[in-house]
């Protein structure tokens, strides 16, 4: 890339390595601020958000102590909710706190996950038009590669929405 910004995938490498290089002072207040994510409340209403900005919808699906949760939602998705405005919204499995699904039903966030028959957290999920999925399932969060797979699933989602 030459000239303009870093790329968010760059950026946040960038901010893997001050954190690693025990620089985590110097990380900017979005980074530190970002240890949570908006629980889902509105499926409907968080989507139609999302596709006015030209973006999908993800979903974090997440269990509570998880830490590849946390590292997932720390490192990546907070990180680029604050940042970049990525449209992110958490859901969890095994909790009674309620949401609308996409065509408007109410339920809960764990009878939502066992709609979507997600059965591994973190699962990433991308949204379009009506609720469905435009991109792959980012399933599990160990990986050293982590950042460039959610990369490419953003970008498949992004072009799905464009077509």
């Amino acid at each position: 890339m030459s000239g303009g910004a870093p790329s968010s995938c760059t950026r946040r490498a960038g901010l893997r390595a001050l954190g690693a290089l025990g620089f985590g002072a110097a990380l900017p207040a979005a980074w530190a601020a970002g240890r949570s994510l908006p629980l889902s409340v509105s499926l409907p209403d968080e989507l139609a958000r999302a596709l006015k900005a030209g973006q999908p919808l993800v979903v974090m699906v997440s269990l509570h102590g998880c830490p590849w949760c946390e590292q997932v939602r720390n490192h990546y998705l907070a990180p680029m909710h604050a940042q970049d405005g990525l449209p992110v919204v958490q859901v969890d499995m095994r909790s009674a706190r309620m949401t609308r699904a996409a065509v408007g039903e109410a339920m809960s966030h764990d009878a939502l996950v066992r709609a979507w028959g997600v059965k591994v957290a973190p699962t990433v999920l991308f949204l379009g038009r009506g609720g469905r999925e435009v991109a792959e399932r980012l399933v599990g969060g160990s990986t050293d590669f982590y950042a460039a797979y959610l990369d490419r699933r953003l970008e498949q989602a992004r072009q799905a929405l464009a077509a």
